[in-house]
């Protein structure tokens, strides 16, 4: 029963995993997904979108501004015609204008506005850019775990069904008298760990997928992957040196251009604080009419002709010249300039990091490289160290626990391979991303 029991799970397992899942998404397929449903995505280009309208309102600001008016006001009661004498009098007043007004010159002030505007979309769409970036590696390096924890598992199930057979093996030689019977207890105890290994194993699998498909805010219920072979990755896959990978990264990395547009912003912050040093001249234009009527009088004109009669325009000029603004404008100007100095450091910040971290990437791969060739070296070893303890065992020359000892080593270095091969590939992908180069797992 224990046998069925096993074997059931095991196919249960493989059914599900291989054959039955509603879909098995691909790695461009996942990238793709993150890219248009990702909520941190969404809300940068929600920035664009607010980034848009600032730069519509930067070019209205060169526009006039235009408003018009209207009122009606009723007056009732007792009015003094001259001293000792009041009439009950209602009076009705109504008043029309238009105004037009409009900035001649601020000192560049409304120029540099719309410039900035212009630099705020620039700086989101780079920013929009490294988020697409970072998600992308995000997916891919979540996509390789749960690759990982797939081979892991096929691992597993490959020794569990070697103990099963092992088992099998045991016995007819217990029954054939060549061996005694406690090593089919070694073997079932070897059997029972292989089986729980499986069951970490599969655990560990699921829960590599359930974090990639809440990267991708897709429901986790029949969630797939299609697997693909990562059989022997090679040295090609490596750079000979950092120095071309910083290069590109130095010209083309988002993070670069945000600082760089950094300090193109605070310049322009400077810039406009010195605007309030200088005068400004504003133009105006007005149009009004009014009309009046009161019980006293009966021979006023009608309404329309009284507003033609009372039609007026009104122009002006006028000029503001700062003298004192109480050191706002001087200490405006001068914490504009401490900016622009942090934006600089900003920008030399980023290039240090940016470097750091790719001499980094690129002295893990190339370790990377070396732990996957020695560990191929490891389990080729093992796996003959392996097969001749077999041999041994199955001719009585070495024990249970001897045989044992051997397997777990050989199971420890495919392990050891696989986290290698993986960890390697992953390396060689964050390269490929400072290159600016498509991320894909060949």
């Amino acid at each position: 029963m224990k046998q069925i029991k096993r074997a059931f799970t095991i196919g249960v397992f493989l059914v599900g995993a291989l054959g039955f899942s509603q879909k098995k998404w691909t790695l461009q397929e996942s990238i793709n997904h993150a890219l248009e449903n990702n909520i941190t995505i969404k809300k940068a280009e929600n920035t664009l979108l607010i980034n848009d309208e600032d730069i519509t309102a930067a070019k209205g600001s060169f526009l006039p501004t235009v408003s018009g008016s209207a009122s009606h006001s009723i007056s009732l009661g007792q009015s003094q015609l001259f001293e000792g004498a009041f009439v009950n009098r209602t009076s009705n007043s109504t008043n029309f204008g238009v105004r037009v007004s409009e900035n001649i010159f601020n000192g560049f002030r409304n120029t540099y506005l719309y410039e900035q505007a212009k630099l705020n979309l620039e700086t989101s769409q780079l920013e929009l850019s490294r988020i697409q970036d970072d998600i992308s590696l995000n997916v891919a390096n979540s996509y390789l775990n749960a690759l990982f924890n797939k081979e892991q598992l096929e691992t597993a199930i490959t020794q569990f069904e070697f103990s099963k057979k092992q088992l099998s093996q045991v016995k007819d030689l217990v029954e054939a008298g060549t061996q005694p019977k406690v090593n089919i207890y070694d073997a079932e105890a070897t059997l029972a760990n292989d089986e729980q290994a499986v069951t970490v194993a599969e655990n560990n699998y699921n829960l590599a997928l359930l974090s990639l498909s809440q990267l991708l805010q897709v429901p986790f219920e029949g969630f797939d992957i299609e697997v693909i072979e990562i059989d022997s990755p090679s040295e090609a896959l490596l750079y000979n040196n950092a120095s071309p990978i910083l290069e590109y990264a130095l010209q083309n990395r988002s993070e670069i251009g945000i600082a760089e547009k950094n300090i193109e912003n605070s310049e322009l912050n400077t810039k406009i604080s010195k605007a309030g040093f200088l005068p400004s001249v504003n133009f105006g234009y007005s149009l009004g009419a009014n009309v009046f009527y009161t019980n006293l009088n009966d021979n006023e004109n009608p309404f329309f002709r009284q507003l033609e009669d009372n039609l007026g325009h009104n122009f002006n000029l006028s000029v503001n010249i700062p003298i004192f603004s109480q050191f706002q404008n001087k200490t405006n100007v001068a914490k504009s300039l401490i900016q622009e100095e942090n934006a600089k450091l900003d920008l030399e910040q980023a290039k240090l990091t940016l470097e750091s971290n790719i001499q980094a990437a690129f002295t893990d791969a190339q370790a990377a490289f070396k732990t996957y060739e020695a560990a191929k070296k490891s389990l080729a070893s093992q796996e003959l160290a392996f097969e001749n303890a077999q041999e041994r065992y199955n001719i009585g020359a070495m024990n249970a626990f001897e045989l044992e000892q051997s397997r777990v080593r050989y199971i420890n270095a495919q392990s050891s391979l696989i986290t290698a091969k993986y960890d390697f590939v992953f390396k060689t992908k964050v390269l490929d991303f400072y290159m600016g180069k498509t991320i894909t797992i060949d």
